[in-house]
């Protein structure tokens, strides 16, 4: 959309009693390739375009998109949506304040034949199968090239780049009549150079790896327990727990736990939480956010102590403070709205040695399937996989069918060690403003006491 048809959009929403209002254009692209073993299960390509248009009177917001960009299309929609009571507004002529250089991509996945790309994923599955007890691989490709167009009635007229791929790897293991699978997932905000950066064929052996150690699993014990959290993606953890009740969405209406926290102890001395989109290559990373702020490190808890929340432009409203760069959505379809990037647990000084020989008897988590939280409350549920008990200071038996239960703000207070080996996991968030790429990091964590269930069948 030209730079023109833009100005006429947010001239006619100021005009028709709007005091802000902002256009999202979008074109993006995008591939999916799936195979398991040597069968191809899934191929395809397919581009989308569309636009965006958002409305604020006071802390009043309403919401257009449509993909058919024709001007006498939008201008209809437009029409309809301007309920507003006309009055008095001005403004300056709509200024290039930003134009966001393009992330630095040496290999474009379009532009990557499919295969090139079949040639990848066979490699892992060849990987995958060498392996003893491997009985079969499954490997999900996909990549996405997004240009964006964020323009506003405060100036903002913003151009942005994004291009990501991943691959999805699972591996499924067998042993006398059990079976386990063990997934591993690299992504980044690069294009087809980043397999040249990492190593395919280890990490499919790790998830083999990881599958075998599961094999003949137990039940696992139920009750009150430390529980120790692996690093990496063992970050969705917090994630989950505590950081959708840091988003403004949350907590600009009182609608969370953290509400009105503001300096106030939240964590142990031992905690600090980080959400920070603007980390050169990562998966939950962007130039700027999808208001087309610049993204930033928000430090949100630091030492114990609530610094902050992650904030758009509607609820910066409510809050009477600056964005934050934290405001995201999945397309042009969904009005924006307050989001994790890159969320992470600063490094400690503990090792995952120290921690393990410090437990006499809990669980050690190595993976977090999933969770869910409800914001208002702080309580939370989660799945994990690859889990093993502890039993004096030393990691022993695998066990399925781990649950843990709890209050964000209760196993803030209880994080005792914060281990010295960070990493930061790549996943998917699904929330209101639609499914986005995120990133989920800490180094190893041991909580000293949390509910935990299991399945006993």
């Amino acid at each position: 959309m030209n730079q023109n048809l833009i100005e006429k959009i947010l001239d006619y929403a100021v005009s028709h009693g709007a005091d802000f209002a902002e256009v999202f254009c979008e074109d993006v692209r995008r591939s999916n390739l799936t195979v398991l073993g040597e069968k191809v299960l899934n191929s395809s390509s397919g581009r989308e375009k569309g636009v965006g248009i958002r409305l604020f009177r006071g802390l009043e917001s309403a919401y257009l998109h449509t993909a058919d960009m024709r001007e006498e299309t939008i201008f209809r929609m437009l029409q309809e949506l301007c309920r507003y009571r006309k009055g008095e507004f001005s403004r300056e002529k709509l200024e290039e304040l930003q134009r966001v250089a393009l992330n630095p991509i040496a290999k474009y996945p379009q532009d990557v034949a499919l295969t090139d790309k079949m040639s990848l994923l066979s490699k892992v599955v060849c990987a995958g199968k060498a392996e003893d007890l491997v009985s079969q691989v499954r490997v999900n490709y996909v990549d996405m090239d997004q240009k964006v167009r964020i323009a506003n009635t405060e100036g903002r007229f913003v151009d942005d780049n994004r291009v990501k791929t991943r691959l999805h790897m699972t591996v499924f293991c067998e042993e006398n009549g059990d079976r386990q699978s063990s997934y591993i997932g690299p992504g980044a905000m690069k294009g087809f150079e980043f397999y040249n950066e990492i190593d395919v064929e280890d990490a499919v052996k790790q998830a083999a790896k990881n599958a075998k150690a599961m094999l003949h699993a137990q039940p696992c014990p139920t009750g009150r327990m430390p529980v120790i959290i692996a690093n990496g993606f063992g970050g969705l953890f917090f994630h989950e727990a505590c950081g959708h009740s840091l988003e403004a969405s949350s907590t600009a209406k009182g609608n969370s736990e953290f509400s009105g926290k503001i300096g106030q102890k939240v964590a142990s001395d031992k905690v600090t939480l980080i959400d920070d989109g603007s980390i050169e290559g990562q998966w939950g990373s962007l130039k700027v956010d999808d208001e087309g702020v610049p993204t930033q490190k928000n430090v949100l808890i630091e030492n114990g102590i609530l610094k902050g929340y992650m904030v758009d432009k509607l609820n910066a409203r409510r809050l009477g403070c600056k964005p934050t760069g934290s405001s995201r959505r999945q397309s042009y379809r969904y009005a924006p709205t307050s989001r994790m990037t890159n969320t992470y647990i600063a490094p400690g000084t503990d090792t995952p040695e120290e921690m393990i020989a410090a437990t006499e008897k809990g669980i050690f988590v190595n993976s977090i399937n999933a969770g869910s939280v409800n914001p208002a409350t702080g309580e939370f549920n989660f799945n994990t996989s690859e889990t093993f008990l502890i039993e004096n200071g030393k990691i022993t038996t695998p066990v399925r069918s781990a649950t843990l239960i709890g209050t964000g703000g209760d196993i803030l207070q209880k994080v005792d060690m914060v281990g010295n080996n960070y990493a930061l996991g790549q996943g998917f968030c699904y929330a209101a403003s639609g499914a986005l790429y995120i990133g989920a990091g800490q180094p190893a964590v041991r909580v000293t006491e949390m509910t935990v269930g299991g399945d006993q069948a």
